[in-house]
C-alpha cells in the first residue's frame, strides 16, 4: 500500500471540499456538468465509475472458487454476514433513524446490500489475514453480487413500499458490474497470454489500480460540485445519514468479532472474515444511487457519505484486530514478524 493510498481518508475529505467549494466559486459549474448526458446518465460520472469499477473485476479468480470445499466454514460466515445481516441491520436503521428521507434510506440500504470486492484485498493484506482466503472471498463476492444485489435492494425498499425504478436498478446494475466483468475477464485472459502472469500482476493491475483510485476522487469532486449549494443548505442531512451508518458499522463489526471468537477462528482467517463480512461495496452503491436518482440527488450524497466513513474505519479495524490478537481474543498462532 502506497504512502498515498494511506491517507485515503484525507483525500476522500479533501475531494469534498474541493467540489463544494467549486460550485460555490465557479458560476454554473454544476449546470454544465449535469448537462453531459446520454439517455439521463451522467457521462463524466459514468467514465469516472466504470474506471473504479473494472480494476475490481480483474480480483475475480476462477480457479479460486474451487478452493472452497478446503476450509468453507469462514467463507459461509461471510457470506451470511454480506447478504443477511448487513442488509438488514442497514434497512432497520435506515427505516428507524430517516422516516420520511426516502432518498438516504435507498442510500444505506445500497450500501448494505452491496459486499466489498476491491478495498477488501487492500486492508486483508494490512492486516495481515489469509490473502488466499481473501482472493476466494472477493471472487464470490463479485459472482454473488450479480444475483442478488437486485432482488435484496428490491426486497428491503419494498417493506415500506420505497418507490424504485427496479428495471433501471437492474439495468445499472448490468452496466456497472456485468460489463466490467465481463470485460476484465476477456482482458485479464487476453493480456496474460500475450504479456505474462507476471506482468499482469506487478504492471497492469498496480496501474489500473491507481486509476482507479484517481476516478473515484475524481468522481466525488464532480458529485460535490454538482450539489455543493444543496449540501450547505441541507448539511444536517449528511449528518442524519451518518447516524444510521455509523450504527451499522458499530453492529455489524460487533457481530463478526463474536461469532468468529465464538466459532474459535484463528486471526488470519478471522480478520478477514470480519473485514469482508463488514465492508460495503461503496462504487456499485454511488452508481446505481445515480443512475436512479441522478447527480443531483440525496441518493447519490447519502452513499457517497458510505464512503467517507468506511475508509477510516476499515483502517481503524485493522488496527483494533491487531490490538485484540494481542490480548489472545481469537485462536491464533499470531501475527507474522
Amino acid at each position: 500500500m502506497s504512502k498515498f493510498e494511506k491517507y485515503l481518508a484525507l483525500w476522500v475529505a479533501l475531494c469534498m471540499v474541493i467540489g463544494v467549494v467549486l460550485s460555490q466559486t465557479v458560476p454554473g459549474i454544476g449546470e454544465a456538468i449535469d448537462s453531459w448526458q446520454v439517455g439521463g446518465i451522467s457521462i463524466p460520472i459514468g467514465i469516472c465509475l466504470f474506471l473504479m469499477m473494472y480494476p475490481a473485476m480483474l480480483n475475480l479468480q476462477v480457479s479460486e472458487l474451487k478452493k472452497l470445499k478446503n476450509n468453507p466454514k469462514p467463507i459461509i460466515m461471510t457470506l451470511f454476514s454480506n447478504w443477511v445481516i448487513a442488509p438488514l441491520v442497514a434497512a432497520g436503521l435506515a427505516y428507524l433513524f430517516l422516516r420520511g428521507n426516502e432518498q438516504l434510506i435507498v442510500a444505506v440500504i445500497l450500501l448494505g446490500s452491496s459486499p466489498c470486492t476491491a478495498m477488501v484485498l487492500v486492508w486483508g493484506k494490512l492486516a495481515e489475514g489469509n490473502q488466499e482466503q481473501n482472493v476466494v472471498n472477493t471472487s464470490l463476492n463479485t459472482v454473488t453480487i450479480m444475483v442478488l444485489y437486485v432482488p435484496i435492494v428490491s426486497l428491503l425498499t419494498g417493506i415500506q413500499n420505497i418507490p424504485i425504478d427496479r428495471v433501471l436498478l437492474a439495468i445499472s446494475t448490468f452496466v456497472f458490474i456485468g460489463i466490467p466483468l465481463i470485460l476484465g475477464i476477456v482482458s485479464k485472459r487476453v493480456l496474460i497470454r500475450a504479456k505474462g502472469e507476471p506482468w499482469f500482476e506487478n504492471t497492469y493491475r498496480p496501474t489500473v489500480s491507481k486509476v482507479a483510485i484517481g476516478a473515484l476522487l475524481i468522481t466525488l469532486i464532480v458529485l460535490f460540485s454538482l450539489n455543493g449549494q444543496v449540501l450547505l443548505e441541507n448539511f444536517d442531512q449528511l449528518l442524519l445519514v451518518s447516524v444510521p451508518l455509523l450504527l451499522g458499522f458499530v453492529i455489524v463489526v460487533g457481530y463478526n468479532l463474536l461469532v468468529t471468537r465464538a466459532f474459535g477462528m484463528e486471526y488470519k482467517e478471522a480478520i478477514i472474515t470480519v473485514i469482508i463480512g463488514s465492508s460495503s461495496h461503496f462504487e456499485i452503491a454511488i452508481a446505481t444511487a445515480v443512475a436512479m436518482f441522478g447527480v443531483g440527488s440525496y441518493a447519490a450524497l447519502g452513499t457517497t457519505m458510505g464512503l467517507f466513513w468506511e475508509v477510516p474505519i476499515m483502517l481503524g479495524l485493522i488496527f483494533l484486530g491487531k490490538a485484540l490478537q494481542k490480548r489472545s481474543f481469537w485462536n491464533s498462532q499470531g501475527l507474522s514478524g
